[in-house]
Protein backbone atom coordinates (compact mmCIF):
# COMPACT_ATOMS: atom_id res chain seq x y z
CA UNK A 1 0.00 0.00 0.00
CA UNK A 2 1.29 3.46 -0.87
CA UNK A 3 1.67 5.65 2.16
CA UNK A 4 3.10 2.86 4.35
CA UNK A 5 4.43 4.30 7.57
CA UNK A 6 8.20 4.56 8.01
CA UNK A 7 9.91 2.39 10.64
CA UNK A 8 11.06 5.37 12.72
CA UNK A 9 7.60 6.91 12.85
CA UNK A 10 6.01 3.57 13.75
CA UNK A 11 8.58 3.02 16.51
CA UNK A 12 7.78 6.45 17.98
CA UNK A 13 4.06 5.70 17.77
CA UNK A 14 4.56 2.35 19.53
CA UNK A 15 6.53 3.97 22.35
CA UNK A 16 3.73 6.50 22.82
CA UNK A 17 1.16 3.72 22.86
CA UNK A 18 3.14 1.84 25.49
CA UNK A 19 2.28 4.64 27.92
CA UNK A 20 -1.33 3.40 28.06
CA UNK A 21 -1.97 2.10 31.59
CA UNK A 22 -1.35 -1.64 31.59
CA UNK A 23 -3.90 -2.25 34.28
CA UNK A 24 -6.41 -0.62 36.58
CA UNK A 25 -8.58 -1.67 39.53
CA UNK A 26 -11.09 -4.36 38.68
CA UNK A 27 -13.99 -2.05 39.55
CA UNK A 28 -12.63 0.63 37.21
CA UNK A 29 -12.11 -1.85 34.37
CA UNK A 30 -15.60 -3.26 34.86
CA UNK A 31 -17.20 0.21 34.78
CA UNK A 32 -15.14 1.17 31.71
CA UNK A 33 -16.36 -1.99 29.99
CA UNK A 34 -19.98 -1.17 30.75
CA UNK A 35 -19.53 2.35 29.41
CA UNK A 36 -17.87 1.08 26.23
CA UNK A 37 -20.68 -1.42 25.57
CA UNK A 38 -23.36 1.21 26.17
CA UNK A 39 -21.69 3.58 23.72
CA UNK A 40 -21.22 0.75 21.23
CA UNK A 41 -24.98 0.14 21.28
CA UNK A 42 -25.56 3.66 19.94
CA UNK A 43 -22.30 3.93 18.00
CA UNK A 44 -23.94 4.90 14.69
CA UNK A 45 -25.78 7.81 16.32
CA UNK A 46 -22.60 9.06 18.04
CA UNK A 47 -20.59 8.82 14.80
CA UNK A 48 -23.30 10.58 12.79
CA UNK A 49 -23.28 13.49 15.24
CA UNK A 50 -19.48 13.50 15.33
CA UNK A 51 -19.18 13.57 11.52
CA UNK A 52 -21.77 16.33 11.22
CA UNK A 53 -19.78 18.46 13.68
CA UNK A 54 -16.58 17.86 11.75
CA UNK A 55 -18.06 18.84 8.40
CA UNK A 56 -19.62 21.98 9.90
CA UNK A 57 -16.20 23.11 11.12
CA UNK A 58 -14.28 22.10 7.97
CA UNK A 59 -16.37 23.21 4.98
CA UNK A 60 -14.28 21.46 2.32
CA UNK A 61 -15.03 18.05 3.83
CA UNK A 62 -18.76 18.70 3.51
CA UNK A 63 -18.40 19.41 -0.22
CA UNK A 64 -17.04 15.97 -1.10
CA UNK A 65 -19.42 13.02 -0.48
CA UNK A 66 -16.62 10.47 -0.96
CA UNK A 67 -14.48 12.11 1.71
CA UNK A 68 -17.52 12.37 3.98
CA UNK A 69 -18.27 8.67 3.54
CA UNK A 70 -14.62 7.67 4.03
CA UNK A 71 -14.46 9.88 7.13
CA UNK A 72 -17.46 8.04 8.58
CA UNK A 73 -15.78 4.70 7.85
CA UNK A 74 -12.61 5.97 9.53
CA UNK A 75 -14.60 7.05 12.60
CA UNK A 76 -16.38 3.66 12.72
CA UNK A 77 -13.06 1.82 12.61
CA UNK A 78 -11.41 3.92 15.29
CA UNK A 79 -14.49 3.80 17.49
CA UNK A 80 -14.76 0.01 17.23
CA UNK A 81 -11.07 -0.36 18.08
CA UNK A 82 -11.03 1.85 21.17
CA UNK A 83 -14.38 0.56 22.47
CA UNK A 84 -13.06 -2.98 22.08
CA UNK A 85 -9.98 -2.07 24.14
CA UNK A 86 -12.14 -0.54 26.89
CA UNK A 87 -14.85 -3.21 26.88
CA UNK A 88 -12.52 -6.18 27.01
CA UNK A 89 -9.37 -4.77 28.63
CA UNK A 90 -7.51 -5.78 25.45
CA UNK A 91 -3.76 -5.32 25.20
CA UNK A 92 -2.90 -2.41 22.91
CA UNK A 93 0.63 -3.58 22.16
CA UNK A 94 -0.19 -5.10 18.77
CA UNK A 95 -2.91 -2.79 17.45
CA UNK A 96 -2.87 -1.75 13.80
CA UNK A 97 -4.69 1.21 12.24
CA UNK A 98 -7.79 0.31 10.26
CA UNK A 99 -7.64 0.41 6.46
CA UNK A 100 -10.15 3.28 6.45
CA UNK A 101 -7.95 5.35 8.80
CA UNK A 102 -4.93 5.03 6.52
CA UNK A 103 -6.97 5.52 3.33
CA UNK A 104 -8.56 8.68 4.77
CA UNK A 105 -5.09 10.15 5.35
CA UNK A 106 -3.98 9.18 1.84
CA UNK A 107 -7.10 10.70 0.26
CA UNK A 108 -6.58 14.02 2.07
CA UNK A 109 -2.98 14.05 0.81
CA UNK A 110 -4.08 13.36 -2.75
CA UNK A 111 -6.60 16.21 -2.60
CA UNK A 112 -3.89 18.60 -1.34
CA UNK A 113 -5.88 19.26 1.83
CA UNK A 114 -3.86 20.61 4.79
CA UNK A 115 -2.48 18.00 7.16
CA UNK A 116 -3.78 19.90 10.18
CA UNK A 117 -7.32 18.90 9.10
CA UNK A 118 -6.32 15.32 9.79
CA UNK A 119 -5.11 16.19 13.28
CA UNK A 120 -8.20 18.32 13.96
CA UNK A 121 -10.45 15.46 12.89
CA UNK A 122 -8.90 13.12 15.45
CA UNK A 123 -9.05 15.68 18.25
CA UNK A 124 -12.72 16.38 17.48
CA UNK A 125 -13.36 12.63 17.48
CA UNK A 126 -11.57 12.32 20.85
CA UNK A 127 -13.60 15.17 22.31
CA UNK A 128 -16.91 13.72 21.08
CA UNK A 129 -16.12 10.30 22.50
CA UNK A 130 -15.13 11.74 25.89
CA UNK A 131 -18.40 13.66 26.03
CA UNK A 132 -20.27 10.41 25.39
CA UNK A 133 -18.28 8.83 28.22
CA UNK A 134 -19.17 11.68 30.61
CA UNK A 135 -22.87 11.09 29.85
CA UNK A 136 -22.56 7.36 30.52
CA UNK A 137 -20.66 7.87 33.79
CA UNK A 138 -23.39 10.22 34.95
CA UNK A 139 -26.07 7.71 33.89
CA UNK A 140 -24.38 4.94 35.90
CA UNK A 141 -24.50 7.09 39.04
CA UNK A 142 -21.02 6.05 40.19
CA UNK A 143 -19.68 7.41 43.48
CA UNK A 144 -17.54 10.51 43.03
CA UNK A 145 -14.14 8.90 43.60
CA UNK A 146 -14.92 5.91 41.37
CA UNK A 147 -16.34 8.16 38.65
CA UNK A 148 -13.11 10.16 38.64
CA UNK A 149 -11.01 6.98 38.48
CA UNK A 150 -13.05 5.63 35.56
CA UNK A 151 -12.87 8.90 33.63
CA UNK A 152 -9.13 9.12 34.27
CA UNK A 153 -8.65 5.57 32.94
CA UNK A 154 -10.80 6.19 29.85
CA UNK A 155 -9.08 9.50 29.19
CA UNK A 156 -5.61 7.93 29.47
CA UNK A 157 -6.49 5.10 27.08
CA UNK A 158 -8.19 7.42 24.59
CA UNK A 159 -5.46 10.08 24.67
CA UNK A 160 -2.70 7.50 24.15
CA UNK A 161 -4.59 5.87 21.29
CA UNK A 162 -5.16 9.21 19.53
CA UNK A 163 -1.54 10.19 20.12
CA UNK A 164 -0.43 6.92 18.53
CA UNK A 165 -2.85 6.90 15.59
CA UNK A 166 -2.17 10.53 14.62
CA UNK A 167 1.57 9.89 14.41
CA UNK A 168 0.86 6.86 12.25
CA UNK A 169 -1.59 8.46 9.82
CA UNK A 170 0.29 11.78 9.67
CA UNK A 171 3.40 9.95 8.48
CA UNK A 172 1.28 8.11 5.90
CA UNK A 173 -0.11 11.49 4.79
CA UNK A 174 3.35 13.02 4.36
CA UNK A 175 4.69 10.09 2.38
CA UNK A 176 1.64 9.99 0.11
CA UNK A 177 1.77 13.74 -0.44
CA UNK A 178 5.38 13.52 -1.64
CA UNK A 179 4.59 10.52 -3.85
CA UNK A 180 1.51 12.17 -5.32
CA UNK A 181 3.33 15.39 -6.16
CA UNK A 182 6.08 13.43 -7.91
CA UNK A 183 3.64 11.22 -9.83
CA UNK A 184 0.84 13.66 -10.66
CA UNK A 185 2.20 17.16 -10.19
CA UNK A 186 1.64 17.87 -13.87
CA UNK A 187 1.43 21.20 -15.62
CA UNK A 188 -2.16 20.38 -16.59
CA UNK A 189 -3.29 19.95 -12.99
CA UNK A 190 -1.68 23.19 -11.85
CA UNK A 191 -3.02 25.19 -14.79
CA UNK A 192 -6.57 23.80 -14.36
CA UNK A 193 -6.54 24.49 -10.63
CA UNK A 194 -5.41 28.08 -11.21
CA UNK A 195 -8.07 28.63 -13.87
CA UNK A 196 -10.89 27.24 -11.71
CA UNK A 197 -9.89 29.30 -8.67
CA UNK A 198 -9.17 32.46 -10.67
CA UNK A 199 -5.59 32.52 -9.41
CA UNK A 200 -4.35 34.77 -12.19
CA UNK A 201 -3.78 32.31 -15.04
CA UNK A 202 -4.48 34.10 -18.33
CA UNK A 203 -6.15 32.46 -21.32
CA UNK A 204 -2.93 32.67 -23.32
CA UNK A 205 -0.83 31.05 -20.59
CA UNK A 206 -3.39 28.29 -19.99
CA UNK A 207 -3.67 27.42 -23.66
CA UNK A 208 0.10 27.47 -24.12
CA UNK A 209 0.65 25.13 -21.16
CA UNK A 210 -2.18 22.68 -21.92
CA UNK A 211 -2.83 22.94 -25.66
CA UNK A 212 -6.55 23.24 -24.91
CA UNK A 213 -8.63 26.13 -26.35
CA UNK A 214 -10.89 28.04 -23.98
CA UNK A 215 -12.86 30.07 -26.59
CA UNK A 216 -15.20 27.19 -27.42
CA UNK A 217 -18.02 25.06 -25.95
CA UNK A 218 -17.06 22.69 -23.13
CA UNK A 219 -18.71 19.91 -21.16
CA UNK A 220 -17.08 19.09 -17.84
CA UNK A 221 -16.93 15.48 -16.69
CA UNK A 222 -16.01 13.88 -13.34
CA UNK A 223 -15.07 10.20 -13.43
CA UNK A 224 -14.51 8.04 -10.35
CA UNK A 225 -14.78 4.50 -9.05
CA UNK A 226 -14.62 2.66 -5.69
CA UNK A 227 -11.15 1.30 -6.50
CA UNK A 228 -7.95 3.33 -6.16
CA UNK A 229 -4.62 3.23 -7.97
CA UNK A 230 -2.64 4.66 -10.86
CA UNK A 231 -4.17 2.02 -13.17
CA UNK A 232 -7.64 3.28 -12.18
CA UNK A 233 -6.69 6.86 -13.06
CA UNK A 234 -5.36 5.69 -16.42
CA UNK A 235 -8.60 3.76 -17.06
CA UNK A 236 -10.68 6.88 -16.30
CA UNK A 237 -8.57 8.97 -18.69
CA UNK A 238 -9.04 6.36 -21.43
CA UNK A 239 -12.80 6.38 -20.94
CA UNK A 240 -12.83 10.20 -21.08
CA UNK A 241 -11.15 9.92 -24.49
CA UNK A 242 -13.68 7.24 -25.47
CA UNK A 243 -16.54 9.58 -24.51
CA UNK A 244 -14.99 12.33 -26.62
CA UNK A 245 -14.85 9.97 -29.58
CA UNK A 246 -18.47 8.84 -29.13
CA UNK A 247 -19.69 12.44 -28.92
CA UNK A 248 -17.59 13.59 -31.88
CA UNK A 249 -15.68 16.34 -30.07
CA UNK A 250 -13.49 18.82 -31.93
CA UNK A 251 -10.34 17.58 -30.21
CA UNK A 252 -8.92 15.57 -27.34
CA UNK A 253 -10.26 16.18 -23.84
CA UNK A 254 -8.12 17.74 -21.16
CA UNK A 255 -7.85 15.60 -18.01
CA UNK A 256 -6.53 16.02 -14.47
CA UNK A 257 -6.14 13.31 -11.80
CA UNK A 258 -7.55 14.58 -8.50
CA UNK A 259 -6.67 11.49 -6.48
CA UNK A 260 -6.12 7.78 -7.10
CA UNK A 261 -9.79 7.19 -7.90
CA UNK A 262 -11.03 10.47 -9.44
CA UNK A 263 -10.37 12.32 -12.71
CA UNK A 264 -11.69 15.69 -13.88
CA UNK A 265 -12.07 16.17 -17.65
CA UNK A 266 -13.41 18.68 -20.17
CA UNK A 267 -14.69 17.73 -23.63
CA UNK A 268 -14.17 20.37 -26.41
CA UNK A 269 -16.92 20.98 -28.97
CA UNK A 270 -15.72 24.06 -30.85
CA UNK A 271 -18.67 26.23 -31.88
CA UNK A 272 -21.22 23.39 -31.61
CA UNK A 273 -23.81 23.02 -28.86
CA UNK A 274 -23.85 19.26 -28.17
CA UNK A 275 -26.77 17.10 -27.11
CA UNK A 276 -25.59 14.31 -24.82
CA UNK A 277 -27.43 11.02 -24.38
CA UNK A 278 -26.14 9.62 -21.09
CA UNK A 279 -27.99 6.33 -21.61
CA UNK A 280 -26.05 5.78 -24.86
CA UNK A 281 -22.77 6.61 -23.12
CA UNK A 282 -23.59 4.11 -20.38
CA UNK A 283 -23.93 1.34 -22.96
CA UNK A 284 -20.34 2.00 -24.06
CA UNK A 285 -18.88 1.42 -20.60
CA UNK A 286 -16.34 -1.43 -20.56
CA UNK A 287 -17.86 -4.75 -19.47
CA UNK A 288 -17.67 -5.21 -15.70
CA UNK A 289 -16.48 -1.64 -15.23
CA UNK A 290 -17.08 0.16 -11.93
CA UNK A 291 -16.58 3.57 -13.56
CA UNK A 292 -19.07 6.28 -12.58
CA UNK A 293 -19.30 9.61 -14.40
CA UNK A 294 -21.25 12.84 -14.15
CA UNK A 295 -21.45 15.63 -16.71
CA UNK A 296 -22.15 19.34 -16.49
CA UNK A 297 -24.17 21.21 -19.08
CA UNK A 298 -22.44 22.74 -22.14
CA UNK A 299 -20.79 26.09 -21.46
CA UNK A 300 -18.87 28.57 -23.58
CA UNK A 301 -15.52 30.24 -22.84
CA UNK A 302 -13.79 30.46 -19.47
CA UNK A 303 -17.07 31.06 -17.64
CA UNK A 304 -18.61 28.02 -19.32
CA UNK A 305 -15.53 25.94 -18.48
CA UNK A 306 -15.97 26.80 -14.80
CA UNK A 307 -19.77 26.66 -14.71
CA UNK A 308 -19.97 23.24 -16.38
CA UNK A 309 -17.45 21.95 -13.83
CA UNK A 310 -19.47 23.39 -10.94
CA UNK A 311 -22.56 21.62 -12.29
CA UNK A 312 -20.63 18.35 -12.58
CA UNK A 313 -19.49 18.75 -8.97
CA UNK A 314 -23.10 19.29 -7.88
CA UNK A 315 -24.22 16.17 -9.77
CA UNK A 316 -21.30 14.26 -8.25
CA UNK A 317 -22.40 15.30 -4.76
CA UNK A 318 -25.79 13.72 -5.46
CA UNK A 319 -24.83 10.57 -7.38
CA UNK A 320 -21.80 9.55 -5.30
CA UNK A 321 -23.87 9.18 -2.14
CA UNK A 322 -23.52 5.67 -0.76
CA UNK A 323 -26.09 3.17 -2.10
CA UNK A 324 -27.73 5.77 -4.35
CA UNK A 325 -29.61 3.69 -6.99
CA UNK A 326 -28.73 5.77 -10.05
CA UNK A 327 -27.22 5.04 -13.45
CA UNK A 328 -23.41 4.87 -13.87
CA UNK A 329 -23.45 8.02 -16.04
CA UNK A 330 -25.61 11.00 -15.10
CA UNK A 331 -25.86 14.58 -16.35
CA UNK A 332 -26.67 17.69 -14.34
CA UNK A 333 -29.45 18.18 -16.90
CA UNK A 334 -31.13 14.83 -16.18
CA UNK A 335 -34.57 15.10 -14.52
CA UNK A 336 -34.35 15.84 -10.81
CA UNK A 337 -30.56 16.11 -10.57
CA UNK A 338 -30.27 19.91 -10.40
CA UNK A 339 -33.11 20.26 -7.87
CA UNK A 340 -31.78 17.47 -5.64
CA UNK A 341 -28.26 18.93 -5.86
CA UNK A 342 -29.54 22.23 -4.46
CA UNK A 343 -31.44 20.49 -1.66
CA UNK A 344 -28.40 18.33 -0.84
CA UNK A 345 -26.45 21.45 0.13
CA UNK A 346 -28.36 21.48 3.42
CA UNK A 347 -28.98 17.84 4.26
CA UNK A 348 -30.30 18.50 7.76
CA UNK A 349 -33.09 20.81 6.58
CA UNK A 350 -33.83 18.65 3.52
CA UNK A 351 -34.05 15.52 5.66
CA UNK A 352 -36.57 17.23 7.99
CA UNK A 353 -38.63 18.44 4.99
CA UNK A 354 -38.68 15.00 3.35
CA UNK A 355 -39.77 13.35 6.61
CA UNK A 356 -42.54 15.92 7.01
CA UNK A 357 -43.83 15.48 3.45
CA UNK A 358 -43.54 11.70 3.12
CA UNK A 359 -44.12 10.61 6.71
CA UNK A 360 -43.76 6.82 7.01
CA UNK A 361 -42.76 6.60 3.34
CA UNK A 362 -39.44 8.21 4.32
CA UNK A 363 -38.49 5.19 6.43
CA UNK A 364 -35.51 3.08 5.39
CA UNK A 365 -37.46 -0.17 4.96
CA UNK A 366 -38.22 -2.46 2.02
CA UNK A 367 -41.96 -1.82 2.31
CA UNK A 368 -41.53 1.98 2.26
CA UNK A 369 -39.12 1.67 -0.69
CA UNK A 370 -41.73 -0.30 -2.66
CA UNK A 371 -44.43 2.28 -1.94
CA UNK A 372 -42.07 5.17 -2.86
CA UNK A 373 -41.23 3.54 -6.20
CA UNK A 374 -44.90 2.90 -6.97
CA UNK A 375 -46.01 6.43 -6.05
CA UNK A 376 -43.15 8.05 -7.99
CA UNK A 377 -43.91 5.98 -11.09
CA UNK A 378 -47.62 6.72 -10.70
CA UNK A 379 -47.02 10.49 -10.64
CA UNK A 380 -44.62 10.27 -13.61
CA UNK A 381 -47.18 8.22 -15.54
CA UNK A 382 -49.82 10.93 -15.26
CA UNK A 383 -51.58 9.12 -12.39
CA UNK A 384 -52.46 6.20 -14.63
CA UNK A 385 -52.80 2.88 -12.81
CA UNK A 386 -52.45 0.99 -16.10
CA UNK A 387 -49.26 2.71 -17.25
CA UNK A 388 -47.77 2.41 -13.76
CA UNK A 389 -48.52 -1.33 -13.70
CA UNK A 390 -46.92 -1.73 -17.14
CA UNK A 391 -43.73 0.09 -16.12
CA UNK A 392 -43.41 -1.78 -12.83
CA UNK A 393 -44.51 -5.08 -14.39
CA UNK A 394 -47.09 -5.77 -11.71
CA UNK A 395 -50.87 -6.27 -11.77
CA UNK A 396 -53.04 -3.17 -12.05
CA UNK A 397 -54.86 -4.08 -8.82
CA UNK A 398 -51.50 -4.18 -7.02
CA UNK A 399 -50.86 -0.60 -8.10
CA UNK A 400 -54.34 0.46 -6.97
CA UNK A 401 -53.78 -1.13 -3.58
CA UNK A 402 -50.43 0.58 -3.08
CA UNK A 403 -51.70 3.99 -4.19
CA UNK A 404 -54.73 3.72 -1.89
CA UNK A 405 -52.38 2.73 0.93
CA UNK A 406 -50.39 5.94 0.41
CA UNK A 407 -52.65 8.67 -0.94
CA UNK A 408 -55.96 7.19 0.22
CA UNK A 409 -55.04 6.68 3.87
CA UNK A 410 -55.63 9.92 5.84
CA UNK A 411 -53.15 8.79 8.49
CA UNK A 412 -50.24 9.14 6.05
CA UNK A 413 -50.99 12.82 5.45
CA UNK A 414 -49.66 12.55 1.89
CA UNK A 415 -52.86 13.87 0.35
CA UNK A 416 -52.32 17.15 2.24
CA UNK A 417 -49.21 17.93 0.17
CA UNK A 418 -49.02 19.09 -3.43
CA UNK A 419 -48.04 16.65 -6.15
CA UNK A 420 -44.96 18.77 -6.85
CA UNK A 421 -43.76 18.45 -3.25
CA UNK A 422 -44.43 14.72 -3.26
CA UNK A 423 -42.61 14.18 -6.55
CA UNK A 424 -39.61 16.23 -5.42
CA UNK A 425 -39.39 14.51 -2.02
CA UNK A 426 -39.53 11.13 -3.77
CA UNK A 427 -36.72 12.20 -6.12
CA UNK A 428 -34.61 13.23 -3.13
CA UNK A 429 -35.12 9.77 -1.61
CA UNK A 430 -34.27 8.09 -4.91
CA UNK A 431 -30.97 9.93 -5.30
CA UNK A 432 -29.81 10.28 -1.71
CA UNK A 433 -31.11 6.97 -0.38
CA UNK A 434 -30.13 6.07 3.23
CA UNK A 435 -28.49 9.48 3.68
CA UNK A 436 -31.92 11.10 3.79
CA UNK A 437 -34.18 8.28 5.00
CA UNK A 438 -35.33 7.74 8.58
CA UNK A 439 -33.63 4.80 10.28
CA UNK A 440 -34.96 2.80 13.20
CA UNK A 441 -32.64 4.62 15.65
CA UNK A 442 -33.48 8.14 14.37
Amino acid sequence: MSGAVSGDAEAVARRRLASVPASADDAVLEAAGVIARRIDARKSQVIRSMTATLTRKIDELDEDPQLFELGEACAHGNMSTILGVLANDVSVDHMQPTTAAVEYALRLAQRDMPSHWLVRAYHMWQEALMKACYCEVEALGLPGSQAMAVLEHVSDVLYSYVDWITIYVFDAYEQERRRWIEAHGSVHSSAICNLLTGAGTSTKVFEAETGYRLDQTHIAVILWSPRCGDDVVACHCRFARSMAQQLGTDGSPITSAIDRSTVWAWLPFGDRWPCVDTAALTIELPAGSAIRAVLGLPGVGIDGFRRSHEQALAAHAVTSVSHAPVRPIVSFGDPGVAAVALLAENLESTRAWVWQVLGSLAEDTDQAATLRTTLSTYLDAGESHLHTAQQLQVHRNTVKYRINKTLGDPETGLADHSKLDLALALEVCRFLGPTILRTSDA
